[in-house]
């Protein structure tokens, strides 16, 4: 399987937003890194073609592919995320790049029919799913004065327990393959399917979420053509720095505490995939700089 890494994160993720992203991306606690997103938009399309996030998130996604050039579609369940992505569209994009993309509030699984005529006519579907672990915006003031570093309320996407954040386990096996279902669905042949995941622990255990992502994608119809190491720690000279938060470290600290052979973790997966042959199309003309 080809190999590839990317140092996505020689900026951190603060960085790559600030003085371009809405402020209230801050709420959101799983966002695409911006540099990673404009290198899988660079890599895996050409401009005037269509990307869609079924899980779009704050949109990230969708703001560095219409940047790019590209239409760019973006699916969301929850309404406050869907209405986020499109108050960054507008914060960030000009207007001949701002109408390039729409955003839908709908449904991943629905996938086909919120896209209407653009089902079959996708050339890239780009998406980060939950990692099936608890997600959250950590509230140090709060786990000073004796609560939780992570208020429950906030974390999961949603206080909605069917929302995907909060499946785990064979429940979230089973959503994700219909995701991946509805993905080659509205993909045309040889569209590409990029996926950003990463490897978590649970109970003491590694869930290999990049494996079963592929598992679920080739159960789906999808050829795997490549994994890429999303470098998340920033490359100075012949050492890696890596950046990690409140969280990670108390994380870590405690697993390492029970005896655990927990490390930090300073990059994420992303899984490529093919809706028909096992071929890549780069675009050779574009460069998406990831610092």
């Amino acid at each position: 399987m080809p190999l590839a890494v990317w140092p996505v994160a020689q900026r951190s993720a603060q960085y790559q937003r600030a003085g371009r992203y809405h402020p209230g991306c801050a709420a959101h606690p799983g966002k695409m890194l911006p540099a990673l997103a404009r290198c899988i938009v660079a890599e895996y399309s050409r401009p005037g073609q269509l990307v869609v996030d079924p899980l779009a998130g704050s949109g990230t996604t969708l703001v560095e592919a219409a940047l790019f050039g590209r239409r760019a579609i973006g699916v969301e369940l929850e309404a406050r995320w869907a209405d986020l992505a499109r108050e960054n569209a507008e914060h960030v994009l000009r207007p001949e790049h701002r109408q390039l993309v729409e955003v839908y509030q709908g449904d991943a699984t629905d996938l086909a029919t919120l896209l209407g005529d653009d089902s079959g006519r996708v050339d890239l579907v780009c998406t980060s799913p939950p990692y099936a672990c608890d997600v959250g915006n950590v509230d140090k003031a709060n786990w000073d004065r004796g609560g939780d570093l992570c208020p429950t309320s906030e974390r999961n996407y949603s206080s909605d327990k069917a929302n995907l954040g909060h499946a785990r386990g064979a429940a979230y096996e089973a959503a994700m393959a219909t995701i991946y279902g509805a993905c080659f669905t509205v993909l045309r042949p040889g569209g590409i399917l990029a996926v950003v995941t990463k490897n978590t622990r649970r109970k003491g255990r590694t869930l290999d979420l990049a494996g079963l992502t592929v598992a679920l994608a080739e159960a789906a119809g999808f050829t795997y053509l490549q994994h890429v190491i999303a470098l998340h720690a920033a490359i100075r000279d012949d050492d890696l720095a890596a950046r990690p938060s409140f969280w990670q470290r108390t994380q870590t600290h405690q697993a390492r505490t029970r005896g655990e052979p927990a490390h930090l973790v300073v990059h994420e997966d992303l899984c490529v995939f093919s809706a028909g042959p096992a071929q890549l199309t780069p675009a050779p003309q574009e460069t998406a700089h990831a610092h």
